[in-house]
Order: C-alpha cells, then structure tokens, then sequence
C-alpha cells in the first residue's frame, strides 16, 4: 500500500513542478472554459509518462465534469472551443466530456475537431 502511496505522492509532486509552464501556456485561465476560479492541473492519463500535453490546467467546475460531474448544457458548450487545442489533454479530454451529452451538435462538434479521426471513433462510439 505504501509503494502505490508513495508512487502517487511523486506523480503528484511532478505534476505540481509543472504548474507555472501550465499557467502561461493556459494564460492564467481554465483551458477548457476560461474561468479562473481554483485553477489547477488536471493529469489527463495518469497510466501515462508524464509531460505537459498530458496536463490542462482547470478550474474547479471543469475538474468536476472531468470527474464525471454532470454539466448543463451551457456548461458543455462553454468548454466546445477546447476541442480544437492541439493539447491532447485539452482536446481530448474535453471531448470525452461533452460525449457524455447526447445533443446533436456535440458529435459535430467532435467531428469537426482537429483531434485524430481514430480517437475521434473511439470516443463517439462511447468506448
């Protein structure tokens, strides 16, 4: 127990070192809506090596929808101008939480973004 403690702790830790580069590129805002309120860093595929296209700084909403959260339809569509990042973290991770909305214009939207057209199937066919 203590070694996954530990392990998570590290990661932790390195994701934190990340956190003034993050703000700048995320021009102290949430890179998803562009709010300001308790922005920190999200680890988009904590199985993956670590470095800052795995990382979107957000705020606390914006943690909450990638948490699973349910958002309303204007929340969703705030973070629609996300998908077009070339952050996968940005991208990618905002289009696997406007999936969760069944509205016609999210899988437009998916459709329309510069994310990989494989990915794209992937996270529209809900997998």
């Amino acid at each position: 127990m203590a070694k996954g403690y530990n392990a998570n702790q590290e990661r932790l830790a390195e994701i934190n070192s990340f956190g003034k580069n993050l703000a700048k590129r995320a021009g102290f805002a949430c890179e998803w809506c562009g709010g300001k309120d308790e922005l920190r860093p999200w680890d988009y595929n904590p199985k993956a090596e670590l470095d800052e296209s795995g990382l979107a700084l957000l705020c606390s909403r914006c943690r909450e929808l990638a948490a699973g959260i349910k958002g309303s339809e204007n929340e969703l569509r705030s973070i629609r101008n996300a998908l077009w990042s070339d952050v996968p973290a940005i991208a990618i991770g905002a289009a696997r939480v406007l999936a969760r909305c069944k509205e016609p214009w999210v899988r437009e939207a998916i459709e329309e973004s510069l994310i990989d057209d494989a990915i794209k199937q992937e996270i529209l066919s809900g997998r």
